[in-house]
C-alpha cells in the first residue's frame, strides 16, 4: 500500500511481513482499522508520539515510520532475539540482511514459511511446537557491548546465522544466552531448539 502521511510522520506498511500480532489494532483501534473504507490506517490528528509507540511495538516490522523533520526509527539499546511459544523468533536491533536494513523482524523457525527467512504464520497450520521458555545457558557471559550491527545470512538448506552482539531471551523476557554468533534452527526439526543441531540434513530441509 502507499505510505500514509501525517504532518509529522510517513507511515509505511509491508503486508508480506505482517503476522497479524494486532499490536496496532489493539494499541490504537481508532487509527488501525482493518476493512475500513478509505484504507485501514487512518491517523487523523492522532498524537505522533502515540503513533510511534504503537508502530515500534509491531514485532515483524511490517509497520514502520520516518519523521518528516528528520530521523529514522532509533535502533534498540539492546539487541535481542525473543522466542515466541510455538512460533517465530522476534529479532530487534540494527539488522542487516543483504542490502536491506531493519530494526524489527520475525524469523521463521518452523520451516514452512513461504516468505523465508521471515515468518508468515505458517507455524499455526503446521502445528509447530517449540517452547518459548527453554533452559538458560548457565555459562553465558556478559557481552562487552549490547548493540551494534546484526548481520543475518541464511545457510542454503540450513540455519539462519546471526553475527553480532545478541541476547537470546525467553518469551517472558527471561535471559537465556548471550552470543556473538547464533545458528538458529529454521527447519523445525532441531532437538535443541532454538539452536541448529544439524537436523536439517536428516529432515531433507530445502529452500530456494
Amino acid at each position: 500500500m502507499r505510505p500514509v502521511e501525517t504532518d509529522a510522520l510517513t507511515i509505511t506498511f509491508d503486508a508480506r511481513t505482517c503476522i497479524h500480532a494486532r499490536r496496532c489494532v489493539l494499541g490504537l483501534p481508532g487509527v488501525f482499522r482493518p476493512g475500513a473504507k478509505g484504507g485501514w490506517i487512518q491517523p487523523g490528528d492522532t498524537d505522533p508520539e502515540a503513533l510511534v509507540r504503537v508502530i515500534e511495538a509491531c514485532p515483524s516490522g511490517a509497520l514502520s515510520y520516518t519523521r518528516k523533520q528528520g530521523g529514522e526509527e532509533p535502533t534498540p539499546e539492546v539487541n535481542t532475539a525473543r522466542l515466541w511459544e510455538n512460533g517465530p523468533v522476534e529479532l530487534r536491533g540494527e539488522i542487516v540482511i543483504g542490502e536491506e536494513s531493519y530494526t524489527r523482524v520475525t524469523l521463521c523457525r518452523c520451516g514452512k514459511s513461504a516468505n523465508k527467512p521471515f515468518c508468515d504464520n505458517s507455524h499455526i497450520e503446521a502445528g509447530f511446537t517449540a517452547t518459548s521458555e527453554p533452559a538458560a545457558n548457565e555459562e553465558a557471559a556478559p557481552l562487552e557491548a549490547r548493540t551494534g550491527p546484526l548481520n543475518l545470512r541464511v545457510a542454503p538448506n540450513g540455519p539462519v546465522i546471526i553475527s553480532g552482539n545478541l541476547e537470546l531471551i525467553a518469551g517472558s523476557g527471561r535471559a537465556l544466552d548471550t552470543t556473538e554468533k547464533l545458528y538458529l534452527c529454521r527447519c523445525g526439526a532441531s532437538g535443541n531448539k532454538p539452536y541448529c543441531d544439524g537436523s536439517h540434513k536428516d529432515a531433507g530441509f530445502t529452500t530456494e
